[in-house]
């Protein structure tokens, strides 16, 4: 008769992975922490020479901000979308070269092409954590003050490049 009692246990722990599981697999954790709120001050070196910053960004509109590296699958299946985003909106899409050399990220970007108006360097990686980096890559929309308005976790697919063409205020395509 108590048998079921022995069966408790697993069960609990079955209810358990299921909800640890369902928190894991949501794909809006976290973006409290990564939006509506400042882009980091950190100056970057430019991989062209001097230096550059996203708080606020260069110019008076709002700009793209992608962290990338060469040693990136996703980064490189991404790339033809970044393309596109830089034709469609010139001038306004930025590269972060995370924790890679120059020379590779110069190669990386002579085999497929450079879609940034300007890159920044950050080998040692403290750019990317002060953007809320969890990994390569990721894309953030800044606006003209210094505010992340979009950040976008994981390869761009065309719904992301749609959504930060929105993000920027341009007319869906």
């Amino acid at each position: 008769m108590t048998r079921w009692l022995y069966a408790l246990p697993a069960a609990g722990l079955v209810i358990v992975a299921g909800f640890a599981a369902s928190q894991l697999m949501r794909g809006d954790k976290g973006e409290f922490e990564r939006i509506s709120r400042d882009a980091p001050t950190h100056v970057f070196s430019r991989l062209d020479g001097g230096e550059i910053s996203f708080a606020p960004p260069p110019g008076d509109e709002a700009v793209i901000v992608n962290l990338f590296a060469s040693w990136c699958a996703p980064c490189v299946a991404e790339h033809p979308l970044l393309t596109e985003l830089g034709a469609r909106h010139p001038g306004r899409i930025y590269g972060v070269l995370y924790r890679d050399t120059p020379e590779a990220g110069q190669a990386f970007l002579d085999r497929l092409g450079n879609p940034y108006t300007a890159i920044a360097l950050d080998p040692a990686g403290k750019g990317g954590l002060d953007f809320g980096l969890t990994g390569v890559p990721e894309t953030f929309v800044v606006s003209p003050d210094g505010k992340i308005l979009l950040h976008i976790a994981g390869p761009l697919d065309a719904a992301s490049s749609q959504k930060i063409s929105e993000a920027l205020g341009a007319p869906r395509s």
